[in-house]
Order: structure tokens, then sequence, then C-alpha cells
């Protein structure tokens, strides 16, 4: 299984060639609020300053990398979504640094700490980066280029619901499979005409049916989604505790406890831990973060069939190479493989035009 990767337009890649996915019923459409929703019309008018600069966040290299599916671009280097209860837009100053303005909230202090969390602002990104880039020469170089792709810290039930989505899927599917899930929490207004919900509480996701989910497209994804949240709601102390609990418990545990729910893998477990559940150090690995780790840190791979064990090897030549944020350095190659990413940057592009003859052949070795 692939890790789902942003779709440059206007082809969009399944990332599963296999098997047919039929087509999603279409979700309500940005702009056209529907009326029981137009009371709760929000236009940004007072931004606050997040103390973060581009350096330390770039909300274009972290939002649309895939690792969340609820936050919408609601402007020019802005976007949108829901923590909790708090409805918040992020967006760059002229000089690069971030703002916040929030829309909708029980309590304006309430709603800063659960983005400073979420966004993990006691985690300085340039001096990771700087330690990354003394042990790899070419990460020195790609951070160049895309400084500020930023590790988020997601809700666990959140995180979990959304990649149990992303199953042998793409960006579109996985999009609006998350805002079907999303449409049966509190309505909490729009922004530039898109509609924001909290995300549904566990009892709340209870009450949807397998063949619910069928019907708006989830495919065998349905099953997976409810025998998961059955499950959590067996647990003893309550399935949000118990994600929560996952926390402060080494990754080896962390991943064979979220294996035992159903349709989660080591890929999909390894996104949870890393993207909610503090395991800085978790990667990700699929045929794209394989790819790099045999061309770059373990080229003795290279023409293997990827298995579980190597898996576990791959995951070990990161740490080894960058420490106990390695799923942060992970997440900067990844991104740095996107085509939709450098087409967002397109002096980068151009640069790395000029640059790959002199790489020449070095690269070739890589491939």
């Amino acid at each position: 299984m692939k890790r789902a990767r942003p779709t440059p337009p206007p082809a969009t890649p399944t990332t599963s060639r296999s098997s047919p996915i039929p087509p999603l019923p279409t979700p309500p459409q940005p702009r056209h609020s529907s009326k029981k929703h137009q009371k709760i019309i929000f236009k940004p008018t007072n931004w606050a300053p997040v103390n973060l600069t581009q350096s330390e966040l770039s909300l274009p290299l972290t939002f649309p990398t895939g690792q969340t599916f609820r936050w919408k671009q609601t402007g020019p280097l802005q976007y949108t979504g829901s923590l909790g209860r708090h409805l918040i837009s992020l967006k760059h100053h002229q000089n690069g640094d971030v703002y916040y303005q929030i829309h909708h909230s029980p309590s304006q202090s309430a709603a800063k700490s659960a983005l400073l969390s979420f966004l993990n602002t006691n985690i300085s990104l340039t001096e990771m980066w700087h330690g990354f880039a003394a042990a790899d020469s070419r990460f020195a170089e790609l951070a160049q280029h895309f400084k500020g792709a930023r590790v988020l810290r997601q809700d666990p039930l959140e995180c979990l619901i959304q990649f149990l989505c992303s199953s042998n899927n793409n960006i579109s599917r996985i999009t609006k499979m998350v805002d079907f899930v999303s449409s049966l929490g509190d309505h909490l207004g729009n922004v530039e005409g898109f509609e924001f919900h909290a995300f549904p509480s566990l009892e709340r996701l209870a009450l949807v049916t397998e063949q619910q989910l069928r019907e708006a497209g989830f495919g065998y994804r349905a099953k997976y989604v409810t025998g998961t949240v059955n499950a959590l709601q067996s647990k003893p102390e309550g399935g949000v505790k118990w994600l929560e609990s996952l926390r402060k418990l080494q990754l080896q545990m962390v991943i064979d406890s979220l294996c035992t729910l159903p349709g989660i893998g080591l890929k999909v477990a390894s996104c949870i831990a890393l993207f909610s559940l503090d395991q800085h150090h978790a990667i990700p690995v699929d045929t794209h973060v394989w790819r790099i780790a045999t061309t770059h840190l373990v080229p003795e791979l290279a023409g293997a069939s990827l298995t579980p064990k190597l898996c576990g090897r791959v995951a070990d030549a990161f740490v080894t190479k960058y420490g106990k944020y390695a799923g942060w350095a992970q997440t900067l190659l990844f991104i740095a493989e996107l085509p939709s990413q450098k087409a967002l940057l397109p002096s980068v592009t151009v640069n790395e035009k000029k640059s790959s003859k002199k790489r020449g052949s070095k690269a070739q070795r890589g491939n």
C-alpha cells in the first residue's frame, strides 16, 4: 500500500492500479452554501502572529502534502480548518511569517493553545534541520528549497479515520471521504465558501452503518471504519483515551497496538504514529519512501521486493541517519519528490533543472 500523494492537475493518478475505484458522490461544493449554513459566514478581519517564520512553517509545504485532508485552501497562501470546536485560518504575511485568525471558538485562549499544539510549535524546525543537514549533504541541498515543511500533531481519532480512508486511494477521493465523515460533526461556519465542521465524536461515528458508508462510496474501507469504531468503543478506558495513551508508549508498542484495529497495517500505523502520537521517529514506508531509501540510504536493497522485514530495515536506516526526529527528515524527503509541491515553487523547479545537469552522473548512479 502506498502513501497517498497530492496530485498535480490535470491528471489524478491513483495509488493502486489493480482494482477499479467507483466514483464517490460529490459532497457540497465550495462557494455554494446551503441555506441552513448561510447565517454562519466568516470573513477574516483581524490576524495575529503565530510567531513562526516561513522557515519554521510553510503552509503550502505542510497542508497539501498528505498529512491531513481536512484543511482547505481558502485564499492565496491561506488554509482553514477546525481543531476540535475551534475554526481557524492560517496565512503567510507579506514577509513570510505565519498569522492566524480565529473564526469560531468557545474560548479564544483554548483555540490558540490547540493551534500551537497542532503545529508542534515547541519543536524548532530550523535547529532540527541544521542537524540533519550536517549529517546528510543531500538533505542540506533540499532543505534550502523546501524550508518550513513541518510535521503536524493531529487529534489521534481524526488522524486514524483519515488514514483508514487513504488505503489504495488518491488525494481527491480521500478528501471526499473525509469531507463526508466531517459533515457528520457539528457545523462551525463558512469561510470563503467552504463549510467547516467539528470532527464527529466516536459516539456519533458509531451511529453510521457500513451500508451508509458503502453508499457514500467508501467501498471495502467501510467495514474497516465501522470495525475500528466498534473496536475503539469496546476499550475499557474509552477509545479516545486509549488512543491518547499511545503517545506515552514506545514506538513498536504503538505500532503493534494500532495494528490490532481493522484495516490498519504497518504503513498506516506509522502514519498515525508520526502525525498524531508524538512518535517523531516513525517512518511510514511505501514505494516512494522505499525508492528514496534504496537510492540514498540502503542501496544494497535496490531491486529487492518490499516486505515487512525490509520496511523495518528502511526505518532503521532513517533513524540511524537522522536520529529521534527521523520521521520529520523523511517527511521533507518525501515532499521534495512531489511534482505538485515543486509546481508551487517555480523558482525551485528552475534551480533544480539547472543543477540537474551538474549532478547528472551521480543521479544516474542513484537510479
